[in-house]
């Protein structure tokens, strides 16, 4: 075999180096903006000493918390409905008439393949129709509507993945099918359930357009942060931003730790 010269792989790692760096730079200049600001001394910029002042302001902005807390609130149920709804849709499509699987995916994918105006134009006309008035209920209902379909392609790949022979050897054994689900299809999904579900949470805790049509009196995090972006953002922003990518990043450390901890098991 053909060894590959040393100015391509330095070549390869100088792409791979910029793209991390044009990934993680915004980052990491958001957190420290943080605890550095900019400030204007004499007619020069500067950075202001060391201050943990966007983090106590941040913590006084009620505002910014409350839609915090509904963004949570929301992703949080979101994901657990259309986790629960994904594997529904994978178990009909694995056990479906080819005819009948092939359209009940084309009715999950369809509202997330569709513009997000759309999507949310329809939802919103939908529930005047049905006199729901616009809430935390609808917004969650929308975002189930436009999540299932990330959860449920993960969610059946990996359950295409496992064929039916260990559901058939597990029923021969004497096992019921509530006991097969439970003991034997489920702890082998558990990985894709959990990619799924925090991809789902990701993408609901992100959502900005559909919720706008949606959203009535309520206030998720985006669309505070939408609002905001008008009159120019404020010092605790960067403190918010930081502190969600820290939490982000240990969550996905931990879980990476616990699968490679199960796999080894």
């Amino acid at each position: 075999m053909k060894q590959k010269a040393p100015c391509l792989d330095a070549l390869l790692g100088l792409v791979a180096g910029l793209g991390l760096i044009a990934l993680y730079a915004p980052l990491l200049a958001t957190a420290a903006l943080s605890f550095f600001q900019i400030v204007r001394v004499r007619g020069t910029l500067g950075f202001a000493p060391f201050s943990l002042d966007p983090y106590v302001a941040l913590l006084a902005n009620g505002e910014i918390l409350s839609a915090l807390s509904t963004s949570l609130v929301v992703a949080t149920v979101s994901s657990l409905l259309a986790l629960v709804l994904a594997l529904m849709f994978a178990f009909y499509f694995v056990s479906a008439r080819r005819g009948l699987g092939i359209a009940m995916q084309i009715m999950v994918f369809l509202p997330f393949l569709l513009p997000p105006i759309i999507t949310g134009l329809s939802l919103l006309i939908a529930f005047r129709e049905i006199d729901l008035g616009r809430g935390l209920v609808t917004i969650i209902i929308a975002h189930v509507v436009f999540i299932v379909p990330v959860v449920y392609r993960t969610v059946l790949v990996r359950l295409q993945l496992l064929g039916s022979s260990l559901t058939e050897a597990s029923l021969d054994l004497g096992a019921s099918r509530v006991q097969t689900l439970r003991y034997v299809v489920l702890p082998q999904m558990r990985p894709a359930l959990i990619s799924g579900a925090l991809l789902a949470f990701a993408i609901s805790f992100d959502e900005t357009l559909i919720t706008l049509f949606v959203a009535g009196s309520e206030t998720t995090l985006p669309i505070r942060l939408w609002a905001m972006m008008r009159v120019g953002f404020v010092p605790e922003i960067n403190a918010l931003a930081t502190l969600i990518f820290l939490c982000t990043a240990a969550i996905t450390f931990a879980i990476g730790l616990m699968q490679r901890a199960g796999e080894r098991v």
